[in-house]
């Protein structure tokens, strides 16, 4: 009992170790803004938690946009619109009564009658609100979703600018511009979006300002005499990385601080994205699309403080906690568990392993616990996360109750066999139906990260909470002498070649990648090693 109580109080130690080193706050630079100094200007869309503006039905009422633009006023002199249906249209009009600027936004698309729409409102609205409205942005990304060709977008805009005593832009990803030279021409000024998570080649958070700011020279060389508006900078707080470009509370942080430095000092205007969270991005975008704004969806309250420490994990005394009572369940399940099946004292190489199942998941279960809200969009989206969760709570338990009473989880051919071949054991069916849905957890993960990985999170947390404990049964119960099972080598065929793959594609920079890689292939050599004929 004293080994097993050292291993213990390591492992209480080790938990509360590494939750510290996750939530410690991450120093900032210096803020970029002067004692009273507002943001330039800010993107904004009302939308709330289920509101998108996809729904056709919806209309945003006056009081919600004037609760939000409460909230701006006092960081902001400007927001920047995208389109006047929906409710925008009554933007402009509260906008002026808290004294901010609007640069308004009209959607353009593929359809003429919507488009003639927004075109016929947003002129109606810069000819009534001319001293509140800066300028008319034409067109979001419209050459970048193929719905318009340069040439008809060129002639909208000219068509607004006649009718408007306000500046016209159109605003794109800085490359359009590039590839589209004669649309400047229709503009008073160019308007760029340059975002260096979504970049071809994805921009760490710590080269993003720099990134900007060779960006827009390169913009601003191709047009001489043309203001260049960085209509859209910004970065995540969460989401899946890309490459080195990793989504986090202290990375946003950084990267919009660094950016208005650089404007500052270069004396050019940048306009941030954005205000409020926007959930319904993440159906688009996945979770990343969703975390871009200054302030929570759900808080109401901003992100982080200009110049100060920021933590990416600000509940990490409550994981630390979480982790540690888990820990001791872990523990004190392998003595029950001993006591119960009258099983020999555990080695010291069983302990290890009981050691293992309780530090491990005691970390990463309050990672995955975090994740789950943030990363769950509808029925389909909270069902996979609570599926993960639940595996990743119960495979260290009954894992250790396993190594506690010797037995191993049976082939997927004895589980799903009729019910006088089913394993007679409660904790070997128990174990055999957990280990069977992290592999179809996996196997659907690691296909989806191979076949449409854009916008997919890596559930690494979960998927390792789940996996390590198997991984010690297979080290250290010997295996059945039956043959392998068919679904096994199938599974583990495929999480090893999604495993290689994953990596090839998203290169050694993303850690987040490599980890899910190692669960799976750690769980194909896991599959691997499972036998008919096993304990029952």
């Amino acid at each position: 009992m004293k080994f097993a109580s050292g291993l213990l109080l390591i492992t209480v130690m080790a938990i509360a170790a590494a939750w510290w080193w996750l939530g410690r706050a991450v120093d900032m630079p210096p803020s970029p803004l002067g004692q009273g100094e507002k943001f330039q200007c800010v993107s904004y869309a009302p939308f709330r938690r289920d509101q998108s503006p996809l729904d056709v039905s919806l209309h945003v009422d006056a009081a919600q946009i004037d609760d939000d633009l409460t909230r701006l006023a006092p960081l902001t002199d400007c927001v920047r619109t995208y389109s006047v249906d929906r409710g925008l249209d009554q933007i402009a009009g509260i906008a002026q009564r808290h004294g901010l600027k609007v640069l308004q936004g009209l959607w353009l698309g593929n359809d003429p009658v919507k488009n003639r729409y927004q075109i016929d409102t947003a002129i109606a609205l810069a000819n009534r609100y001319p001293d509140v409205i800066r300028a008319v942005v034409v067109g979001n990304e419209v050459l970048l979703r193929g719905e318009l060709s340069a040439t008809d977008l060129a002639a909208i805009v000219r068509q607004v600018k006649a009718a408007v005593p306000v500046p016209v832009t159109y605003a794109d990803v800085w490359e359009f511009w590039l590839r589209n030279r004669d649309l400047a021409s229709a503009a008073d000024f160019i308007t760029i979006h340059i975002l260096p998570y979504w970049e071809d080649i994805p921009v760490p958070a710590d080269h993003a300002a720099a990134h900007v700011d060779t960006i827009r020279a390169k913009v601003a060389a191709a047009f001489p005499g043309k203001e260049i508006l960085i209509g859209e900078v910004g970065w995540p707080s969460a989401g899946r990385m890309r490459e080195q470009a990793l989504p986090s509370p202290s990375n946003q942080a950084l990267a919009l601080q660094e950016v208005l430095a650089r404007a500052r000092a270069g004396q050019y205007r940048v306009n941030l994205i954005e205000a409020f969270d926007q959930p319904w991005k993440r159906q688009l975008e996945g979770t990343a699309g969703g975390r871009w704004g200054l302030i929570d969806a759900d808080t109401r309250e901003p992100k982080f403080v200009w110049g100060q420490p920021v933590s990416n994990h600000p509940l990490w005394r409550w994981d630390a906690g979480g982790g540690i009572g888990f820990a001791l369940l872990v523990f004190a399940t392998a003595l029950w568990t001993q006591r119960r099946y009258a099983t020999p004292p555990l080695t010291a190489i069983t302990w290890l392993a009981v050691t293992a199942n309780a530090l491990i998941p005691g970390v990463v279960i309050g990672w995955a616990i975090e994740n789950v809200p943030v990363e769950s969009l509808g029925v389909g989206g909270w069902t996979r996360s609570l599926a993960l969760l639940a595996v990743a709570v119960a495979a260290p338990l009954l894992g250790t109750a396993a190594l506690a009473a010797g037995v191993r989880p049976p082939a997927f051919a004895r589980l799903l066999a009729r019910a006088p071949n089913r394993p007679a054991d409660r904790l070997v069916l128990a174990l055999g139906v957990v280990l069977l849905a992290l592999m179809l957890l996996s196997v659907q993960t690691a296909l989806g990260m191979v076949f449409d990985p854009r916008y997919r999170d890596f559930p690494f947390a979960p998927l390792t909470a789940a996996t390590i404990p198997f991984l010690g049964l297979a080290l250290l119960r010997p295996a059945g002498s039956g043959s392998r099972g068919i679904a096994e080598v199938t599974a583990a065929a495929t999480l090893a070649l999604s495993a290689i793959y994953i990596v090839l594609d998203e290169t050694v920079a993303n850690w987040q990648a490599l980890w899910l890689a190692a669960i799976l292939a750690l769980t194909a050599f896991v599959l691997a090693r499972s036998r008919d004929g096993q304990s029952s």
